[in-house]
């Protein structure tokens, strides 16, 4: 594929992340979509993950038009490896997936807000883990659970969305189904996510 047909492919994800992001009121009173986006080229860097997502039933069957601009992208992104070189387990490795839309390695930069889209395939845990940054997981396809400090786990499918608050321990899993959500970011976005070992969840 071209850098120009690359280019008019990422702008397609952008406007339906944007429009998703008007028709969600969750999304919009998270945050305004940002008025500061500079476009940029990201380097792909395939991962497994990336492979478990495009041919994903649960996934490729979903009539969303993100999560099907997202599963577009997937070939031509920079999946993102945040985890390499920690004490986590060789599974979560090679089945956890991410990659960014706007941010660090993604199609644009901004100063306001984070976007990303984080797959999970069945039977994974996204082990307890927190950061500075705000961050509201919208559900695109599947389901998953959801377990947040101070907070009753809840089971979330298409449509819900789950708020983490700054420093907010927080852990994730999947069971029978996959989870295909699109994640966003605000406020202390250059700062990633640290493990919080003990916390129960």
């Amino acid at each position: 594929m071209t850098g120009t047909a690359t280019r008019a492919h990422w702008d397609t994800l952008l406007d339906a992340a944007r429009n998703a992001h008007a028709a969600h009121a969750k999304l919009s009173g998270f945050c305004t979509f940002p008025d500061d986006l500079t476009p940029a080229q990201p380097a792909p860097n395939r991962i497994g993950a990336a492979g478990l997502m495009e041919s994903d039933p649960v996934v490729r069957s979903c009539t969303h038009p993100l999560a099907q601009a997202l599963l577009g992208g997937s070939p031509h992104a920079q999946w993102r490896e945040t985890y390499k070189g920690t004490d986590i387990a060789q599974d979560f490795l090679d089945r956890f997936g991410c990659y960014c839309l706007i941010g660090t390695g993604g199609a644009f930069t901004s100063r306001q807000m984070g976007a990303f889209v984080v797959y999970m395939p069945p039977g994974l845990h996204y082990p307890c883990h927190q950061h500075p940054a705000e961050e509201m997981y919208y559900i695109l396809a599947g389901e998953a659970g959801f377990t947040r400090e101070g907070e009753a786990p809840e089971t979330l499918g298409a449509g819900d969305v789950s708020f983490h608050a700054s420093g907010q321990p927080h852990a994730t899993a999947t069971h029978d189904l996959p989870v295909l959500a699109y994640v966003l970011w605000r406020n202390h976005l250059g700062t990633p996510p640290v493990w919080t070992p003990g916390q129960g969840l």
